[in-house]
């Protein structure tokens, strides 16, 4: 087993490697870049002096001269070919630096270091909660099959199901939060969190947290349900059950010692792509409740073409991504002794 992780760890290097060179080729051929974005600036500033020249090219009618333009090239690295460039980004990468902020002017690893706690936060706590709410209620429906519970639950679950993340973003801001003032309209933590006692803080943080975490919760938790419900149904119904109950197995044993590990199985599969995903945040729930974490910033930066941002946050992510792929396999060898991955 040590040989197949150590192979899937080697395997990360190729992966991510294909991943930022082909994100970073499109960085360089898409228009409106940074030097685009200064030109574009430039000309407005002409404009409202009453100067109405201007073109819509980098050298035809431009505010800035030639040499101006070449030198922002050689200052953000357009100036070379794109294997060059991403060979000198990637050797940045290597001893940590993440480039500038053509957007903030601030080192790209500041701002992402500054978001990545948020984001971390309620990645963790969903992952956490979502488990521990779809392990128990898909035993319950798997046990009550066909009860009243069990078709209750499957409605609500099927609703939330049906509705994305976002839009149950938007209906929880709107009434709980707006009309009936129950929780903050927005927000990671208040305005006076820091002249708060601890206890105090930590209601804060909690606060603010419910209507995101139901939102951020509400897309993988009917998966999860589910998904344990039919697999713990399949192992109460084959023969290896059926023939410990014959042998005098109470039916809370068979389901508790015997079916319920083999059912969890399928959800270990997702658990490492679950805490890459929830890390990764969700910008349109982040941007409902006015959350300053790293899938918002990702977002906004690709809308302003901050490109040394956009490539930073490809780089954590897809870092976790592929760790969580890792973190899955080893989840299903603890889970399933019969794994051995040789």
């Amino acid at each position: 087993m040590t040989s197949y992780f150590i192979r899937r760890l080697l395997l990360v290097i190729p992966t991510f490697l294909g991943i930022t060179l082909v994100v970073f080729t499109i960085t360089r051929l898409v228009p409106g870049g940074p030097i685009e974005r200064i030109i574009a600036q430039a000309r407005q500033m002409n404009m409202s002096e009453g100067n109405t020249s201007g073109g819509s090219s980098l050298q035809d009618d431009s505010p800035l001269s030639p040499d101006q333009i070449e030198e922002l090239k050689k200052f953000y690295g357009f100036d070379k070919p794109i294997l060059i460039s991403y060979l000198d980004w990637l050797g940045k990468i290597l001893v940590l630096d993440l480039g500038v902020s053509t957007r903030y002017y601030d080192p790209v690893w500041e701002i992402i270091k500054d978001k990545l706690p948020v984001s971390a936060y309620y990645g963790i706590v969903t992952t956490i909660l979502t488990y521990l709410v779809c392990i128990p209620l898909g035993v319950l429906k798997a046990i009550k099959h066909k009860s009243f519970i069990d078709s209750t639950s499957s409605i609500i679950v099927l609703i939330g199901y049906a509705l994305p993340g976002f839009i149950v973003a938007i209906i929880l801001f709107v009434w709980p939060a707006a009309q009936w003032d129950w929780f903050p309209l927005g927000g990671f933590i208040s305005e006076d969190f820091e002249d708060l006692t601890l206890a105090e803080q930590i209601w804060d943080v909690i606060h603010h947290s419910v209507l995101p975490l139901i939102a951020y919760m509400i897309g993988g938790f009917a998966t999860m349900t589910f998904l344990m419900k039919n697999t713990l149904m399949d192992h109460l119904a084959s023969d290896y059950i059926r023939t410990a109950i014959a042998k005098g197995l109470s039916f809370r044993s068979a389901v508790f010692k015997h079916a319920f590990r083999n059912s969890l199985i399928p959800l270990a599969t997702h658990f490492g792509n679950n805490i890459s995903l929830f890390l990764a945040g969700s910008f349109l729930i982040e941007k409902v409740f006015n959350i300053d974490g790293l899938g918002l910033l990702g977002f906004e930066s690709l809308v302003e073409r901050d490109y040394p941002i956009v490539l930073g946050v490809l780089v954590i992510t897809s870092i976790l991504g592929l760790l969580g792929n890792i973190l899955s396999d080893f989840c299903v060898a603890l889970v399933d002794p019969r794994v051995k991955f040789d």
